[in-house]
C-alpha cells in the first residue's frame, strides 16, 4: 500500500526492556543522570526498530520507550495536569484480562503547548529506520472523559468552551509541529469512543452527571475541529481503545451504539478498532463505515502471549468482508503491548511471536502487502 495504514500495522507500544526499567526507577531517584538516562533510552529504542524490522513491518514506531506512561507523558507537558491517576491498590498487573478501575484526571492549571512534544522523538525515529515513522497521541478528549466537566471547572476554567479552545489548540499545534519537522503518519488514541457502548461506564457518567449519547457528539466535534487544521499530506488515524494497563481493560460491549457517528460524522479517513475478543461484538457495526474510509482489525491479542491461530485469523477477516471489502481492510495487534511502563503481561518472544504473525497473515491475505 503507498501510504499509511498499511496492511500489517501495530499500535505502538512495545514491551520495555528490564534494564531499561531498572535505570528509570534509578533516574527517578537521581541516582542516574538525565543524560544516561537518555542514552539508555536512544539504545532501547535502537533495538526496538531493529525488532520491527527483522519481522517484515513497513512503520516503525519508538515503541514508546520515553513515556512512562502514555498519557501522562503527553498532557503533562500543556500544564499541571496528571491526567492518568489510579489509586495505589488498583494499580498491578492482571494475569488474566480483568475490568480495571478507569484512571482519573486532575487537572490543575489550563492547557498551554508551549514547545513541541514528540518533534525530537520523531526526528530520531527516523534517523534509525527507512521505514515509515509513525507517532501516536492521545486523543483531544481522552482528557475530560476521565474527569467530566467538574475536573474542568474544578480549579483551571471557569467554562468548557476555554478548555475546549486550549485543547484544540493545542492539538494543532503539535500536529502542525510534527508535519514541519517532516512527520507524515501519526494516531491519535481515543480512550472513549470504544467505552460508551458498555452499560457498566454509561452508568458511571450519569452518576457524574454525563448523557454518554451526548458526550459523542460533543467529542466528535472536539475532534473534528483538530482534524480539520491537519496539514494536508499527513495521515492521520485513530485507535479505539477499551483499556490497556498491565493486561486489564477498562470497558466491554460493541460499537453499536456509536458506529453510525463514528463512521459518518467523525472526518478521519481510518480506524484502529480492537476485535481480539468477544467484548467487541460483532462486525456487523462496520455496515456504516462510508466507501472512503479504511479499518485496521485489531484481531491480534497483546493482553495473552497464547499466540492465534492463523486459520482463525482468516475467518475473521473474511467475516469481517461481509461488511468491508477486503481492499479497504487491514490488520493489527488489538493494542499496544506496553501502555505503562509495566507492560502487559506477556514476554518480548511472545511479542515478536505476534508481530510477526500480523505480518505473515497480512501477506498471505493482500497481494499489496
Amino acid at each position: 500500500m503507498p501510504q499509511p495504514p498499511f496492511r500489517a500495522d501495530h499500535i505502538g507500544s512495545l514491551l520495555r526492556p528490564a534494564s531499561l526499567l531498572e535505570l528509570r526507577r534509578k533516574h527517578r531517584f537521581g541516582q542516574i543522570s538525565d543524560a544516561h538516562m537518555r542514552q539508555a533510552e536512544d539504545a532501547a529504542i535502537a533495538e526496538a526498530v531493529a525488532l520491527q524490522e527483522r519481522v517484515g513491518l513497513r512503520l516503525a514506531t519508538d515503541g514508546e520507550f520515553r513515556r512512562g506512561s502514555y498519557h501522562s507523558y503527553f498532557f503533562a507537558q500543556l500544564g499541571d495536569i496528571v491526567p492518568d491517576w489510579v489509586p495505589p491498590e488498583e494499580q498491578g498487573q492482571a494475569a488474566t484480562p480483568r475490568r480495571g478501575v478507569q484512571p482519573r484526571a486532575r487537572i490543575r492549571g489550563p492547557l498551554r503547548w508551549t514547545k513541541p512534544i514528540h518533534v525530537d522523538d520523531f526526528k530520531f525515529l527516523q534517523s534509525l529506520t527507512k521505514a515509515t515513522p509513525k507517532i501516536t497521541i492521545p486523543g483531544p478528549c481522552a482528557l475530560h472523559f476521565r474527569g467530566g466537566d467538574a475536573a474542568i471547572l474544578e480549579e483551571a476554567y471557569k467554562d468548557t468552551d476555554s478548555f475546549w479552545a486550549d485543547t484544540v489548540d493545542a492539538f494543532v499545534k503539535e500536529l502542525t509541529a510534527l508535519y514541519e519537522a517532516g512527520c507524515t503518519y501519526v494516531q491519535m488514541d481515543e480512550t472513549a469512543f470504544a467505552k460508551f457502548g458498555d452499560p457498566h461506564v454509561q452508568q458511571e457518567l450519569a452518576a457524574r452527571g454525563d448523557d454518554w449519547s451526548a458526550l459523542i457528539d460533543r467529542y466528535i466535534d472536539v475532534t473534528n475541529r483538530v482534524l480539520r487544521q491537519v496539514p494536508k499530506g499527513m495521515r492521520v488515524g485513530m485507535h479505539l481503545c477499551r483499556g490497556n494497563r498491565a493486561g486489564q481493560f477498562h470497558s466491554e460491549g460493541s460499537y453499536d451504539d456509536v458506529a453510525d457517528r463514528l463512521f459518518n460524522k467523525l472526518e478521519i479517513p481510518f480506524y484502529f478498532l480492537e476485535y481480539d475478543s468477544a467484548r467487541a461484538g460483532t462486525f456487523e457495526p462496520l455496515r456504516f463505515v462510508p466507501k472512503s474510509k479504511m479499518v485496521v482489525l485489531g484481531l491480534i491479542s497483546t493482553k495473552s502471549g497464547a499466540l492465534e491461530d492463523k486459520d482463525m485469523i482468516r475467518r475473521r477477516v473474511n467475516d469481517a468482508t461481509a461488511f468491508v471489502d477486503l481492499d479497504r481492510l487491514a490488520i493489527s495487534p488489538q493494542c499496544g503491548f506496553a501502555s505503562v511502563d509495566e507492560g502487559n503481561p506477556i514476554t518480548p518472544q511472545e511479542q515478536e511471536a505476534k508481530l510477526r504473525l500480523v505480518v505473515e497473515m497480512a501477506r498471505e491475505i493482500w497481494q499489496d502487502a
